[in-house]
């Protein structure tokens, strides 16, 4: 088959929902919420427009199930139905022209900027290093009866979503947010039923998983962000994420999305050096994605590094993915694959993103708010800006943090 075919070739999940092509927006951060945390207006237009794009599947940027647990200021919060017709409003924008649009649904654990929330709680009691630590505090370790509750909450989050009329969910178990860090024997250092060995790190996602599906039923998608790896010394590791995608196929899992790093080591973003073959076949995890495949036959997704069709239409005919993700592409070309799907290549690559200066440079805070701040113009109708100054950028979020954050802190005070 030409690119175009591969690419175009619909997608039937064993749930029985059928994806309209192999095209997927992966998750990125919007920050469009209102301070009290709500959907509106921005996250209809920018979701609307994705959808005329011709993405098959677009999953949401994370929605935070504790509003005392925000991981910036903007994240939409589901706790309860107060919002159910803000949020019918969201999935019908985001579901036009045959678009399936997932909510992802996330804790972000101690990833959550010092000074937004009263405090920040983790499986552990564990600080992040060095450059990351004045950024961050160090967390309260989560007691098992706060466990029990979060589990609770992924779970009644994933049937609001439902009822409002998202196309299925994503729990977000990458990048260093709460269930990575139950994952991972770094962060996860408790001697409990949570944590201790690699069965009881992984006993907190099989719970969420658990919980969703009994609110959910078994017709509704579940998917998951999975890590093929933390890249830190003592982390989680290819072998343990291995056993943790078996364990999810075992548990009924829809979807598994696979991508890697944290903001500690972003390799996800290409920000560290990845080695020549991986930049020739484009994709940062298609090993790992190889080793899933071989593991399982739940559907693959993999997000980092593609470029092109023709390097997106080969993961796809090797058999080792299902779906290709795309992320950073979107925020700077929303029709993308309207252009792809119609045989043309990508009017814009994605680029580092650099303010000149090296800490902030090294890690993924950058690219989240340079991305962040063109979704934001497509939110409110304008083009976005592939050429913006990175340090600008930089400079100008810093700022609109810092006053977020404390509107946000007062507003709950």
């Amino acid at each position: 088959m030409t690119p175009v075919q591969t690419l175009a070739q619909p997608l039937q999940l064993a749930c029985g929902i059928s994806l309209k092509n192999r095209l997927a927006k992966s998750a990125m951060s919007e920050a469009l919420a209102s301070l009290d945390n709500r959907p509106g207006e921005k996250l209809e237009r920018l979701y609307g427009v994705w959808a005329q794009g011709g993405i098959g599947l677009c999953i949401t940027g994370n929605v935070m199930i504790d509003r005392n647990a925000l991981g910036e200021p903007g994240n939409v919060v589901v706790e309860d139905e107060r919002d159910l017709d803000a949020l019918r409003r969201w999935a019908s924008a985001g579901s036009a022209h045959g678009t399936a649009l997932w909510m992802q649904i996330n804790h972000p654990g101690k990833q959550a900027p010092k000074g937004l929330n009263r405090e920040t709680v983790a499986p552990s009691a564990i600080p992040f290093g060095p450059e990351m630590s004045s950024f961050f505090a160090t967390p309260r370790e989560l007691r098992a009866e706060e466990i029990e509750a979060l589990v609770q909450r992924y779970g009644r989050a994933a049937g609001i979503a439902k009822q409002a009329g998202f196309g299925g969910v994503q729990i977000h178990g990458a990048h260093g947010y709460l269930v990575s860090q139950f994952l991972s024997p770094r962060h996860n250092q408790r001697s409990d039923a949570w944590g201790g060995s690699p069965e009881k790190r992984r006993r907190f996602v099989l719970a969420v998983l658990a919980e969703m599906r009994r609110q959910v039923g078994a017709g509704f998608p579940i998917g998951i962000k999975l890590n093929s790896a933390d890249f830190q010394r003592g982390g989680f590791t290819e072998e343990e994420s291995l056993d943790t995608v078996r364990a999810l196929a075992e548990a009924g899992i829809d979807l598994i999305e696979i991508s890697g790093g944290t903001y500690e080591a972003p390799v996800m973003t290409g920000v560290k050096k990845v080695k020549d073959s991986t930049r020739r076949r484009e994709a940062y995890f298609l090993e790992f994605a190889e080793k899933a495949r071989a593991a399982v036959s739940v559907p693959l997704m993999l997000t980092g590094g593609f470029r092109s069709a023709e390097g997106m239409t080969e993961a796809i005919a090797s058999g080792a993915v299902d779906l290709v993700g795309i992320a950073r592409s979107m925020a700077m070309e929303p029709d993308l694959p309207n252009r792809l799907l119609a045989g043309q290549a990508p009017r814009h690559q994605v680029r580092p993103i650099s303010t000149g200066i090296a800490m902030v440079d090294r890690m993924a805070l950058m690219e989240v708010a340079w991305y962040t701040r063109q979704l934001r113009r497509i939110g409110e109708g304008r083009a976005p800006r592939p050429t913006e100054s990175g340090l600008a950028a930089f400079a100008i979020g810093l700022v609109e943090n810092g006053w977020r954050t404390f509107q946000t802190r007062r507003l709950r005070a």
